[in-house]
């Protein structure tokens, strides 16, 4: 991680694996000079291109003749630093690198807190750092250094270059890392060399923000692929990056879920990854329960949570959604009958275990004294609160949980009847009566009119905040048509919808902050999801205003989308302001454009019965689009659609009929 100018001096910068710190500052200097940053790409997922200039102090010559190229890897060899003599006369060059190690963990990172700089030792080809307990870091340069420096916590490492005009001259960074982590099972791998388990839509528009964003987020998308070291052929997207790069229940499904238009491969890769996983026994210290899918899988406990943490209410509901919408797709039916035990030990979660107080709600309470107090998507502590911040006690029954669970059932019947297998009018059954039950006790009113709850707390007294978790209700089926009219009217009104995306939390509401991390930030993903709900449900008008604005946002971080941004008001000419400690790129912000795409598409597939709804979004913000490169099972398939709600499919087999 480091700015476009390749240098890494501090905050989050660094090179990391297993979760550690391993360079926490590396500074190139030419002559005693920082050199002057040209550009920054990347060249593939996991390759980027530093180039930088260096002027030699030939006042006769004003264009600068050294360039500097600094290719780095992921990886072991982890840069290749070139130099350049572009100008008529001899040069000497004397290359420096400052560099420290820390080995801090990423949560000490990520809170601001690292550990002190390692003292480092000197050797013939560079400098080394052991930590008692921890392992030894070296990096090692080939050609070796003329002279290396080692002090108590920084080093110095110089090469002496003599360039003739027109000459070049390299350096091989090779970082090796022993530690005690790496010296355990891999908990996550690399993916094998091959093709990306996605289509690369190819996008026609007259609105370049959308294809600007889908090229940058598939691209990111790539880099954070990674592959179950117990199968490598599973394939599954780590939540972000630096903080998340793991697997975790919520971010990993949400975002193959958004990615489905693109094929099924990456959904089956996740889904047997986590099937792997899923909870079998009664463990507090972990929060595992039969049937309940993880949270988050690291390699070493943290400071509050053990390594492999199944402290989540809602990724064992979205595991069966999943499942079911990726046949929907044209998932072949042995890999959706092979998931099917998993699905099934999901649902009988859900009625053995969600509802641990027997009011007929699925919820929440930690299990562990320090596990996670909140345990949805909004898991911060102050992440569920009432209009007067009052933070809300447990058990926590949140809003869009109901839904993701009445959607749940109604999949899982789904699946079992078309499989053959029972109990399909029971989950049926099941999903009616929860629905009766939320419209009963979450809907509330203000002087704006009625609208939904986030959540009942621990007194089944609803916890009134107006936030965002409401439009994830949105194309559940858990909300009829007239309430869905009223979600789509509140998300609409100012104090939610920021211009730049759709705000976590009211704008009104007392404990609004524009960047607090879910109390009124605006996340990517969540704005996708609310945009995905309004357009299933013909709400063109607050879904294009909301799109539009997360384009616009998306301009203001040049296409990578980040975690989340700050839900300050729109003003003309502005940007919108980054979140500080926000993940970019993050899993699901990226797939969010993915979503935003089916969005306007408006393709609802059902392959196993032979039909496609087609309803582009009538209020286009981009207008006229042609997408080829969608999948449909096996086809691949060529989508237009006009700006007004009308569109046309090439490509699909004969048999598939198209309803629009």
């Amino acid at each position: 991680m480091s700015p476009r100018d390749g240098q890494i001096r501090d905050g989050a910068e660094g090179f990391y694996a297993a979760d550690s710190r391993l360079i926490s500052r590396l500074v190139l200097s030419v002559n005693g000079q920082e050199p002057e940053s040209v550009d920054a790409q990347l060249s593939h997922a996991r390759e980027a291109r530093f180039l930088a200039v260096h002027r030699d102090g030939d006042d006769r010559n004003p264009d600068p003749t050294v360039t500097v190229e600094r290719v780095r890897t992921a990886g072991r060899g982890c840069e290749r630093i070139t130099l350049s003599n572009h100008g008529r006369h001899r040069v000497q060059l004397a290359l420096r690198l400052e560099t420290a190690c820390d080995l801090s963990d990423m949560s000490e990172v990520r809170s601001g807190r690292p550990r002190e700089a390692l003292p480092a030792t000197a050797n013939e080809r560079g400098v080394s750092w052991t930590s008692p307990g921890e392992g030894a870091v070296t990096l090692s340069g080939t050609p070796a250094p003329d002279r290396v420096k080692a002090d108590r916590d920084s080093a110095s490492l110089v090469w002496d270059v003599e360039l003739a005009p027109a000459q070049k001259w390299s350096l091989a960074l090779v970082l090796d890392a022993a530690s005690r982590a790496a010296s355990k099972p891999p908990v996550v791998a690399a993916p094998p060399p091959g093709p990306k388990p996605w289509s690369s839509p190819r996008v026609t528009c007259t609105d370049s923000r959308l294809a600007r964003l889908l090229d940058r987020s598939l691209d990111d998308l790539a880099a954070m692929m990674l592959a179950d070291p117990q199968d490598h052929a599973d394939r599954f997207l780590a939540a972000g990056a630096p903080w998340y790069l793991t697997l975790f229940g919520r971010d990993s499904l949400w975002a193959a879920r958004m990615m489905l238009p693109l094929g099924t491969e990456l959904a089956a890769g996740t889904l047997r990854t986590l099937a792997r996983r899923q909870g079998a026994v009664h463990d507090a210290a972990t929060e595992e329960q039969p049937g309940k899918i993880m949270h988050e899988l690291r390699r070493e406990a943290s400071d509050t949570l053990p390594p492999l943490y199944y402290g989540t209410i809602d990724a064992t509901p979205l595991f069966v959604t999943l499942l079911a919408e990726a046949w929907r797709w044209g998932m072949p039916e042995n890999e959706v009958a092979s998931l099917l035990p998993a699905a099934e030990r999901a649902l009988v979660w859900l009625h053995d275990y969600a509802d641990a107080d027997g009011d007929g709600f699925v919820e929440y309470a930690r299990l562990r004294e320090n596990g996670l107090v909140n345990q949805g998507w909004k898991d911060s502590e102050d992440g569920v609160q009432s209009t007067a911040a009052r933070l809300a006690e447990p058990p926590i029954a949140l809003a869009e949980v109901q839904g993701y669970a009445y959607e749940a059932a109604r999949a899982g019947a789904e699946l079992l009847a078309a499989f053959g297998r029972p109990g399909a009018d029971y989950w049926r059954e099941w999903a009616e009566k929860l629905a009766g039950r939320f419209r009963s006790a979450f809907w509330v009113e203000d002087d704006l009119g009625p609208y939904v709850a986030i959540a009942l707390d621990g007194g089944k007294r609803p916890v009134d905040a107006v936030a965002s978790n409401m439009g994830h209700l949105l194309g559940t089926g858990i909300l009829d048509q007239a309430e869905c009219r009223l979600v789509a009217q509140r998300l609409a009104l100012a104090d939610m919808d920021s211009g730049w995306g759709l705000r976590t939390m009211s704008a009104n509401a007392q404990g609004f902050n524009p960047l607090g991390y879910h109390t009124g930030s605006v996340w990517a993903h969540d704005t996708a999801i609310a945009v995905a709900g309004l357009a299933a449900t013909g709400h063109d008008q607050a879904a294009a205003s909301l799109l539009d604005g997360l384009l616009d946002a998306a301009s203001g971080f040049d296409y990578r989308l980040p975690e989340l941004h700050a839900g300050e008001e729109r003003r003309p000419r502005g940007r919108p302001a980054p979140y500080p400690a926000s993940c970019r790129p993050q899993a699901w912000a990226a797939a969010a454009g993915v979503s935003l795409l089916t969005s306007l598409l408006g393709l609802q597939p059902d392959l196993p019965a032979g039909r496609i709804r087609l309803r582009p979004l009538a209020a286009s913000p981009v207008g006229a689009l042609e997408v080829s490169g969608i999948r449909l099972g096996s086809s691949s398939v060529t989508v237009s659609v006009d700006g007004c709600g009308h569109g046309e499919i090439a490509g699909l087999p004969q048999e598939t009929r198209v309803e629009k």
